[in-house]
């Protein structure tokens, strides 16, 4: 269940209440979070003291400016009364008031298992019991009827629930039928069909499903019968990026927000998983990570020079482009080591907060931490290569002949020097355009002959 948590800091707290709180502890607690979580809004964002303190009334010293958005407090909340209430082992009989088990509440209500999934999403709070020696998820009297108090037309649409009779199937395809060749999607044939019907969107939505899965070659949905591939979920993500709002995606593929808001999650997770965090180990990063006032230094901006930047001598024929070059000044040996400390240093703690991303579940707190950190470190990877970019041009003009091109060797100097600012160790001591020179000159070496 752990792994489900969308925030690092309340997973922290649900480890921390799991194993050291006592029994009759975890039962308060689950009902001090049951409190709070009715009381959270999804559009504001909360202090992690702030929700450490209304389920523990304890203060904590650690995460103390975190602020978690109150749609991830929300889910993860849930989460932690579940996780409570199956470390408390808490029979049935014993939780002062009625308890209802799954199964037992849909009938009441005359819906289905997946409907009280839905609501469960949508603030039904579940806990843990043993019933018969067994541990189930149950529902308190108390959660039940908060719950149908805060949404009351929805548990009575649900409640006209019934099973479909064929005659009513049959209306539904062939309406639905009509209406897909007039160019409406699954979700808009769905609503419209419900609100005719006087059943739910869902109901119609499943009969339509399981017609297409029955008869895929008379389905009226194809493309809507299983899950969207890979291909068109990363077309919505670049469409999102470009600037298409969630509704226009929803309305374009026909789902729903919700799965929307998904897609976008998981492929963002996908993405962020890709990127390319791999650092030069140090022994200090650990301890930097510790100590706060030594990270604002590593990672705050470089030492400024002792003395003022020597104007370049500009070699002759350059082009303007490669002349600008050289307006950039060197880098100094202090804020050279400074540059690749702080490069490697953000990947590193890049790379950690990348092992507590769950990519089924994506925290975006977490993603936005991750995303910040990379854009950090490309700026830092391009001053670095900024300030040496005139060493390519200058190895360049001593290995180019008679019948090469100029600026096809600088531009292959240029991933020599790449490469050579992700490989390049500055806790060795040597000075990095010693280095940057080597591998340079060895890829020239390697490929003046191969064109020649």
């Amino acid at each position: 269940m752990k792994l489900r948590y969308r925030n690092p800091a309340l997973r922290e707290l649900r480890d921390q209440l799991v194993r050291f709180a006592p029994r009759e502890k975890k039962i308060q607690q689950a009902d001090a979070a049951e409190r709070l979580l009715a009381a959270l809004d999804p559009q504001r964002s909360y202090p992690y003291a702030y929700l450490c303190y209304r389920i523990t009334h304890y203060r904590p010293q650690e995460h103390a400016r975190l602020l978690i958005s109150g749609e991830e407090a929300i889910h993860d909340l849930r989460l932690l009364i579940e996780d409570l209430t199956d470390a408390a082992e808490i029979p049935a009989e014993q939780a002062g008031e009625r308890v209802w088990t799954l199964e037992e509440l849909a009938k009441y209500f005359r819906v289905s298992s997946k409907t009280i999934s839905r609501w469960r999403e949508d603030g039904l709070v579940a806990r843990r019991y043993v019933f018969g020696g067994r541990k189930r998820i149950g529902f308190l009297q108390s959660s039940v009827d908060r719950f149908v108090e805060a949404h009351a037309e929805r548990v009575r649409r649900g409640s006209q629930f019934s099973k479909l009779t064929p005659a009513e199937r049959d209306w539904i395809v062939r309406r639905a039928r009509r209406l897909a060749a007039s160019g409406a999607c699954l979700h808009e044939v769905a609503c419209r069909l419900a609100a005719r019907l006087g059943r739910s969107v869902e109901t119609i939505r499943q009969a339509l499903r399981q017609f297409d899965q029955q008869h895929p070659h008379l389905a009226i949905f194809p493309d809507h019968t299983g899950p969207i591939r890979a291909e068109t979920r990363q077309k919505i993500y670049q469409e999102y990026r470009q600037g298409a709002s969630v509704e226009e995606l929803a309305k374009k593929y026909c789902r729903s927000r919700s799965s929307m808001y998904r897609i976008l999650a998981e492929v963002r997770a996908a993405h962020i998983l890709q990127l390319p965090l791999e650092y030069i180990p140090n022994e200090q990063f650990p301890r930097i990570a510790a100590d706060a006032a030594w990270e604002a230094q590593v990672v705050g901006p470089p030492p400024p020079s002792e003395e003022p930047p020597k104007r370049a001598k500009l070699p002759p024929g350059l082009p303007p482009y490669l002349a600008s070059l050289y307006e950039v000044p060197l880098l100094t040996p202090q804020q050279e080591v400074h540059l690749f400390r702080k490069l490697n240093y953000l990947k590193y703690k890049a790379s950690r907060l990348r092992e507590q991303l769950d990519p089924k579940s994506p925290s975006t707190a977490l993603m936005d931490q991750i995303e910040s950190l990379y854009a950090e470190i490309v700026a830092t990877k391009n001053e670095i290569i900024r300030a040496n970019l005139r060493l390519v041009v200058s190895i360049a003009k001593r290995h180019v002949g008679p019948n090469m091109n100029f600026f096809e060797l600088v531009s292959d100097g240029n991933m020599s020097l790449i490469r050579a600012v992700e490989k390049f160790d500055f806790s060795r001591g040597y000075k990095f355009s010693t280095y940057a020179s080597w591998a340079i000159m060895k890829n020239f070496a390697r490929t003046i002959p191969e064109s020649s």
